[in-house]
């Protein structure tokens, strides 16, 4: 999912940025970022990439703020930020195109169902971010109401797709007991036209989005009744065994340009736009950043794994059947590289 999902969450303004991102990268493929930045590779850097999926924005900040500070050359890493839409960005990993990826835990899991030798070695978001989406007024005040009532996706795929199904889960209800809607990227106007009951959406995008337009919104975050594994840092096992020193590294330089973030989110929307094409507003991208600083902050240390959360994800995959069970869970995440 997210992620490959990975789905980007914009504001308002920075969502034709996004559709036409779309529209490029299905074309062309994934492009490479990394103009912009001030902080010069050292010579002999080690070259390594990462494949973030979709198109550049400010959900990326932490890594561009690692790389232009100087964090990724200071550990002797220069680093490459691989962008596009691919449709097995772990794939793309075991293939050698990129380092390391950043997928969410059900991703993870459904590639190691497959054999693929892949670990995550550092969550950045520490909650899954998001969220089931209706108007204050609805009569859909608990999930259990959601019995007999349309709900609009972008397609059944995705984060927001797994996000829906982990609310339904928690529920004890089923997609039977509830009318799916695939409607694309076009959920604030579906809303507001009524044509679906409720939304799944970026908690940081969708309902600021309603807010702007003076629709006062409730909202089920997926992190609030459910926990699940979301975005992380990927590295194959075989990496991990025989290069964790670099591995390491890498995570250690990505945590420190996230704390920088959180710090300094202003900052972080300047240093976007050295990577972010189109970015204008940076008054809504701020925006959307201070909304997106607490999916990434959890009880415990940036980018900690927490087992039980694993656990949780795992549990709520095999249930759904989309993977066997799990015997080797505990293969699937380190905290070696984050603690």
């Amino acid at each position: 999912m997210f992620v490959r999902r990975r789905i980007s969450a914009l504001s308002s303004a920075l969502m034709l940025v996004l559709a036409l991102g779309l529209l490029l990268a299905a074309c062309g493929g994934a492009t490479s970022t990394g103009a912009g930045s001030p902080a010069t590779p050292a010579p002999g850097a080690k070259k390594v990439s990462i494949g973030l999926g979709y198109v550049p924005d400010v959900q990326f900040s932490p890594f561009y703020v690692a790389k232009s500070k100087g964090y990724y050359n200071e550990v002797g890493l220069d680093v490459t930020f691989n962008h596009g839409i691919v449709p097995d960005l772990v794939g793309s990993m075991v293939a050698g195109k990129n380092t390391f990826v950043f997928v969410s835990g059900d991703e993870l899991l459904t590639a190691r169902e497959k054999k693929v030798n892949a670990v995550n070695v550092g969550t950045i978001f520490q909650k899954y971010p998001v969220s089931l989406i209706v108007p204050e007024d609805s009569s859909i005040k608990s999930l259990e109401d959601l019995k007999g009532h349309t709900i609009g996706v972008p397609g059944e795929y995705g984060a927001s797709y797994v996000g829906l199904l982990a609310l339904l889960y928690k529920a004890h209800l089923t997609k039977a007991d509830v009318k799916i809607q695939s409607i694309g990227f076009t959920q604030v106007p579906a809303l507001l036209a009524h044509r679906v009951d409720a939304i799944m959406g970026y908690s940081n995008n969708e309902p600021l989005q309603l807010q702007k337009r003076g629709v006062k919104v409730r909202t089920f975050a997926v992190s609030e009744n459910y926990p699940l594994v979301s975005n992380g840092i990927v590295a194959t096992e075989e990496m991990l065994r025989t290069d964790e020193k670099t591995v390491r590294a890498f995570v250690q330089a990505t945590l420190k340009g996230l704390q920088d973030v959180i710090k300094n989110p202003e900052e972080a929307v300047t240093i976007s736009k050295s990577y972010v094409p189109g970015l204008t507003d940076t008054a809504g991208a701020l925006e959307v950043l201070k909304a997106t600083i607490p999916t990434w902050q959890g009880k415990g240390k940036l980018g900690y794994n927490d087992p039980a959360v694993w656990e949780a994800t795992a549990r709520f995959m095999v249930d759904q059947k989309m993977i066997s069970p799990v015997k080797d869970l505990q293969k699937a995440y380190t905290n070696s590289t984050v603690l």
